[in-house]
């Protein structure tokens, strides 16, 4: 690729920008004004792109992949293009001529609030993914105007703050109010028949604008330019004459109303409103993606007749389902076509990718709601589970039970992940054991009825953002190792194990790692004014709050360390820094008790003159990309310790172990795959496996006899009821044992809980090994190619949408 850009042209853009739309110089702006103006210089270079992108692409009259999803957590943008543009020493050189830091500027970019974690996440690193390999892959999602919430913890609760990302963060995005669509909620149908010929027409409905934002994705030297597109909610009219009559609040209710279904990412569904938004924000999503597909598709090539073989649409998770019934919405009442020849076309369009292996965590709506919000798309789901019932009986008859189980619409639910299976040509999982689960478990009588649709993509990181540009000292590290070949290439890192038992690179790798850490303990003293050892082991577990992922039981090992340094002040054991970072949803009480738990150890430890010098406990407030990016290479240990057969796959191991963390995990998710890629020897498994878990749960799973029988474990839970750092928490301790409502200790914890303390001290017997740990660390590195984006794009490419570069 060859940037259109010299210094001298990047400069004279600089400064028009500042000149044109500020009206300042480069001596009298502003750092802000700086960062807009260099981010618009950025724009101008990807538009360029894009059209002769957009260009060969029309030319090659080959397929298109859709890819939806209600988040994509894209972090910033600002660095990222400028990386893969190769073109930040030609900004650094200009800014700094014109008195300015680059890295300062960085600093002022929001990070985009449109996604919430591992999921919104996987979606950025596909797209660009897509774009350094050339694909035509597009991605859909809503404009959030606060997006995720800030995390502030405030006597070690949670608390939620409006995330204002869009100054700062909205000169990356372009309005196209050109590409405008309506989307309609509500109202009465009307069925009319003319023959065999079948109309429908709606009164009363409540109209709402989407409106489209471009954001831009650029792919490392590629020439490639994707597109993220955003929906906003706008009111598409404002009645002038109630608010000129004084009738203000209701002049203004219906533009209020239209536009809250793009204001927040997954507002609380604990009650009927927050339910309600979020169907809301799902059919906004698709049914403005769908027009805008059919649109574009028919504006290219004229006819619909040959849609199937020209588009893919992926559907990532549950909560766009809704395409497949739009779709079919779209074609059967805009286009005229009869329901056989529609369901054709869908069928063979849509595919869809399961994140959960959770019972509990598959998308369900009443269906009392879902008829009255959206009556049309409610008939054509119900015309589809009739459908399916019908088929499911010449496989079962007579068995209701299986086929009500099937089914889309059963006792009053409409079972998205049930529409989803039905409807899609292919249904993958996230890695190897959650497919199988999804197989054997989950979905087990739709794949034994239709065993040709499931398959699996194992998740994959953008493995240029995670390691050359989040450890630059460890990428230079590597091109001059192995040459930089792996940066387009992320199967190249293999070469790294020629150096394995090479003293002078395990040295010089200690020592990245060290440097890394003292960055990051630089950061939290600087935003916190928390002090961290640098030379103490950095043990991280970064991730979504969530019972199933287990931080309760990393806090119950460190209750455990603190007993026995209590009991023991001079044991010889490393000082450890324990580091967290989670947010917990906002209705989820469990979750931000366990904040409040870790927080309570933290100020408990930091209390003791004497243990405090060996152990040291933060909750990182407000994690987010950016932070992630600072975070990831300073960690040693990885905590993957979700109870085997509950987490997908993980994207944060795969981060954590390029930048040569040891992962210290179950056999769990893509965990299974990590342990297979690097050996026994260079990763720290325990705890049970998902056919004990499943064994155990038959038998009869009781925690209180891991209670009594280990006084460590008991000793740990009893201190949660007596208190810590002057905080009780017996609601977290009645969970375990069963003194409370619910079932005691869904995730097994207990269970595992001695393994668990067992594999840190095997972990600490390692470390104590310099050369034995830096080997592990540089094997993690070298193994870490299998699981990059590029790779997982290309499966889906190939297996899933057949799917083309375009050169």
């Amino acid at each position: 690729m060859r940037l259109p850009y010299s210094k001298a042209q990047a400069k004279a853009n600089i400064q028009s920008k500042l000149e044109c739309h500020f009206g300042v110089t480069p001596s009298r702006a502003t750092p802000e004004q700086m960062y807009n103006a260099v981010a618009m210089a950025v724009q101008d270079i990807l538009s360029a792109q894009r059209r002769e992108w957009t260009e060969k692409r029309r030319r090659s009259k080959g397929k298109t992949a859709y890819y939806l999803c209600m988040e994509f957590l894209m972090g910033r943008s600002l660095k990222n293009h400028l990386f893969n543009l190769n073109a930040t020493s030609i900004f650094t050189d200009c800014v700094k001529d014109m008195g300015f830091n680059l890295t300062d500027l960085y600093e002022l970019e929001p990070d985009a609030g449109l996604g919430n974690g591992g999921l919104g996440r996987l979606a950025a690193c596909f797209l660009d993914a897509a774009a350094g390999l050339r694909y035509p892959l597009y991605g859909y999602s809503i404009r959030y105007d606060y997006g995720i919430f800030r995390q502030k913890i405030v006597d070690g609760w949670q608390t939620e703050l409006p995330d204002f990302w869009l100054p700062g963060g909205e000169v990356w995005l372009t309005p196209r109010p050109d590409e405008a669509v309506t989307v309609e909620f509500d109202g009465e149908i009307k069925d009319e028949w003319n023959g065999s010929h079948h109309s429908v027409s709606v009164t009363g409905q409540h109209v709402v604008t989407a409106l489209p934002y471009d954001m831009m994705v650029s792919g490392y030297k590629s020439g490639a330019v994707g597109v993220l597109r955003l929906w906003s909610a706008r009111s598409p009219s404002f009645d002038i004459g109630l608010f000129n009559q004084g009738d203000y609040m209701h002049a203004i209710e219906e533009s209020s109303m239209a536009e809250v279904i793009s204001k927040v990412l997954y507002p609380s569904d604990n009650h009927i409103e927050g339910k309600s938004l979020r169907l809301r924000q799902q059919y906004f999503l698709v049914s403005a993606s769908m027009q805008d597909i059919i649109r574009k598709h028919i504006a290219r090539y004229g006819t619909l007749a040959n849609l199937a073989e020209k588009i893919a649409i992926h559907i990532n998770e549950t909560h766009p389902a809704l395409s497949i019934p739009e779709l079919m919405r779209i074609l059967l009442d805009d286009h005229g076509y009869g329901w056989d020849d529609a369901w054709a076309v869908v069928t063979k369009i849509v595919a869809y990718t399961n994140h959960t292996v959770m019972h509990e965590a598959l998308e369900v709506w009443p269906e009392e709601l879902f008829s009255r919000m959206l009556p049309r798309i409610y008939q054509i789901v119900h015309e589809i589970n009739e459908r399916l019932c019908k088929h499911l009986w010449i496989y079962y008859p007579n068995d209701w039970k299986k086929i009500s189980y099937m089914a889309v619409i059963a006792y009053g639910q409409i079972r998205m992940a049930n529409l989803c299976i039905a409807c899609c040509h292919s249904v993958n999982g996230v890695s190897t054991i959650h497919s199988n689960i999804i197989k054997t478990s989950l979905f087990a009588d739709y794949a034994r009825t239709f065993p040709e649709k499931f398959t699996n993509v194992t998740n994959g990181i953008a493995h240029r953002r995670w390691l050359a540009q989040s450890n630059p000292e460890l990428s230079s590290l590597l091109q001059e190792l192995i040459g930089n070949g792996f940066l387009t290439d992320a199967a190249q890192l293999t070469k790294l194990r020629a150096y394995a038992d090479d003293p002078a690179v395990l040295d010089r790798l200690e020592k990245i790692k060290r440097n890394n850490k003292a960055r990051m303990s630089d950061y939290v003293k600087q935003t916190t004014g928390i002090i961290l050892d640098p030379d103490s082991i950095f043990d991280v577990q970064v991730k979504r709050l969530h019972e199933y992922k287990r931080q309760l039981m990393n806090a119950l090992h460190i209750l455990h360390l603190y007993d026995l340094l209590k009991a023991n002040p001079q044991l010889d054991i490393p000082p450890q820094t324990f580091l967290f970072a989670a947010k917990a949803a906002p209705g989820y009480l469990m979750a931000k008790q366990i904040i409040r738990l870790i927080c309570s150890i933290a100020k408990e430890i930091d209390s003791d003159p004497v243990i405090s010098k060996k152990l040291k406990v933060v909750f990182l407030e407000d994690y987010r990309v950016t932070l992630a990016e600072l975070l990831m290479p300073s960690a040693e240990i990885s905590e993957q310790i979700s109870l085997a057969g509950t987490e997908a796959s993980g994207t944060g191991n795969m981060k954590l172990m390029i930048n040569g963390a040891v992962t210290l995990g179950t056999l769990d998710g893509s965990n299974v795959e990590m342990l297979e890629a690097v050996g026994e020897n260079n990763i720290l498994i325990f705890g049970l496996h998902a056919d004990e878990v499943e064994a155990l749960r038959t038998k009869g799973y009781s925690p209180t006899a891991y209670y009594h029988n280990n006084p460590d474990l008991r000793a740990a839970l009893d201190r949660l009821s007596g208190g810590i750092g002057g905080i009780r928490h017996p609601e977290i301790s009645d969970s375990l044992i069963g003194k409370g409502s619910g079932q005691a200790d869904p995730y097994m914890v207990l269970a595992d809980f001695a393994s668990y303390c067992t594999i840190h001290e095997e972990a600490l017997a390692r470390y104590a090994d310099r050369k034995k740990w830096n080997r592990m660390s540089l094997i993690n590195i070298a193994s870490a190619g299998g699981f990059s984006a590029d790779r997982a794009l290309r499966e889906y490419a190939k297996n899933i949408w057949d799917l083309e570069t375009v050169d």
